[in-house]
């Protein structure tokens, strides 16, 4: 008789716990489902009632309610009366069970933009908690573009979540952002010592309001405390942006150094050598760019799926083109002009003339576009508001190659033994077997090989034209001048100190005044120091 009460109790039990697993199971949702009644109000004309509406689907979050929030984004919801429907195709289901809906008097749901960009955020914040990175980091980066105090609820509950260290950084932003509204004063001393310590000068109209008063001599802020804070926080986030800015002029008047320093490697070479001064040097610039454009074409044209690399190709073609310009400007014109410069000077000029419009003829006189391949497209942040674009970086890494190359020719190989005798003492060279003739001619067409190499850096960071060495020739002679004419260090030293030099006096007095300043400089310290910073050593010193 005891074995029965027993076994009831543990069937009961059992009972009992099947209930309770299958309750468990079920998401908390599910017990306050959404309902027609939540959303009928988006069919409605009443504004606070259809933003209601809307907060309601946030923190509901059921996958109904999310499907909801997206077809109004995608303008695909529409409205049967007081149902809300969502079109499919041609056509319509209801928005609560999914079902297949007859929508013959159906109406497309209006939303102001208002309501549109609460929609975005809410459908935004509805993705928070999604197990796709990818669409976390997108529902972020929504909410920080169009930041709401509506959705802290969700954005602390991801906030609390999220495992990611990058996705948790944003999403302290993004919360510091709608707690600045928070009834809490610590909080919202919280939230500004988040939004400092992020230090992205973009936030500061975020504090600025905390700290201003209004037109009746009043804080909006009332918190003492909360005042003092957001002042704190404008001064590091001022002395932030002030950083930045530094780097960001320190970094533009580098990658202008580096192209001053592609330009001026070659005049370098042949000023020093033959001293011509040349003056379609910039002309080779403008051969390597074209050389790349037309490289470029090539793969559009026969490798498409190999466009990527045609930057590689072109590094070789941009050099070999400008060097056999060089070899054959200096093989029939300028060999009959040394020893007279001011000759030189004249013809150069106007073969520099004669090459642009050679190119105007052949190309046209607009300019062509020279696309960047993939893997120079974006940049890298380096501060909350500085990024580093990959093609500036690129380039200023390729100039410091190109000088440790053109080190290595000059240094290392018998051409550049024959170079440096010749630029140190021409007749002694000739007497023990030197060919000098021979020795300019190479070393003129190297020298416009390099300008070539500096056309096609140009042409990532720009449009290619018939004009594009006229801007640098002048800014390349001052560079030789300034370090010393023949001398690499100096060459090095002259373009990038002349680079940063234009750079950091630009935001002061503007780029033409900026240019004249520089140029009083050179020739002051040119009064000072006629050799330039590097002298020549030898007997050319002496010459």
């Amino acid at each position: 008789m005891t074995r029965r009460p027993i076994c009831r109790l543990r069937r009961s039990l059992n009972v009992w716990m099947t209930l309770l697993a299958l309750l468990c199971a079920v998401p908390m949702h599910a017990f306050a489902a959404l309902s027609a009644a939540d959303l009928a109000p988006l069919a409605g004309d009443d504004f606070d009632a259809k933003s209601k509406a809307i907060d309601h689907l946030v923190a509901d979050g059921s996958p109904a309610a999310q499907n909801v929030l997206k077809a109004l984004a995608e303008d695909t919801a529409a409205a049967a009366g007081d149902h809300i429907l969502i079109q499919q195709g041609d056509a319509y289901v209801d928005a609560l069970s999914g079902q297949p809906a007859k929508a013959d008097d159906a109406q497309s749901l209006t939303l102001n933009n208002v309501l549109r960009a609460r929609v975005a955020g809410a459908a935004a914040a509805a993705q928070l908690g999604a197990t796709d990175r990818a669409v976390r980091a997108q529902a972020i980066e929504t909410l920080l573009q169009n930041p709401d105090p509506a959705f802290k609820a969700p954005i602390e509950q991801a906030r609390q979540h999220e495992a990611d260290t990058q996705l948790k950084k944003r999403l302290d932003q993004l919360w510091a952002i709608s707690a600045l509204h928070d009834s809490d004063p610590e909080k919202r001393r919280d939230a500004i010592a988040l939004i400092a310590a992020r230090g992205d000068p973009q936030m500061r109209d975020l504090l600025l309001p905390i700290v201003t008063r209004g037109a009746d001599g009043t804080y909006a802020e009332a918190d003492s405390g909360v005042r003092s804070a957001a002042q704190l926080g404008l001064t590091q986030l001022d002395a932030a942006q002030r950083r930045s800015e530094f780097f960001g002029t320190l970094f533009a008047g580098l990658s202008l150094g580096s192209v001053l320093l592609l330009a001026a490697l070659g005049l370098a070479i042949t000023y020093g050598l033959i001293g011509v001064i040349n003056m379609a040097h910039g002309e080779f610039l403008m051969i390597g760019a074209y050389a790349t454009y037309v490289t470029q074409v090539l793969f559009q044209r026969y490798l498409p799926g190999a466009f990527d690399a045609y930057l590689v190709a072109a590094v070789p073609v941009s050099f070999f083109a400008a060097a056999a310009v060089g070899w054959v400007l200096e093989r029939l014109v300028l060999q009959r002009l040394y020893g007279r410069p001011l000759e030189t000077l004249l013809t150069t000029f106007g073969i520099s003339l004669l090459l642009i419009q050679s190119v105007r003829t052949l190309f046209g006189a607009q300019n062509v576009e020279v696309i960047n391949p993939a893997w120079m497209s974006g940049g890298v942040a380096v501060l909350p508001n500085l990024i580093l674009p990959y093609n500036r970086l690129v380039i200023l890494g390729f100039a410091l190659a190109v000088v440790i190359l053109t080190w290595a020719v000059l240094n290392l190989t018998r051409f550049g033994l024959f170079i440096r005798a010749v630029t140190q003492n021409r007749a002694m060279a000739a007497c023990v077997g030197v060919k000098t003739g021979r020795v300019d001619s190479y070393a003129f067409a190297f020298g416009a090989g390099i300008a070539g190499l500096g056309g096609c850096a140009l042409s990532q960071i720009g449009n290619v034209g018939p004009d594009l060495g006229q801007g640098y020739i002048i800014d390349s002679f001052m560079a030789v001048v300034l370090g010393g004419v023949g001398q690499l260090a100096g060459t090095i030293v002259g373009a990038f100190g002349l680079g940063i030099a234009n750079k950091l006096l630009e935001p002061v007095w503007g780029a033409v005044l900026a240019k004249i300043a520089v140029l009083v400089l050179i020739v002051l310290f040119i009064q000072k120091r006629p050799q330039g910073m590097f002298a020549l050593k030898g007997r050319s010193a002496e010459a």
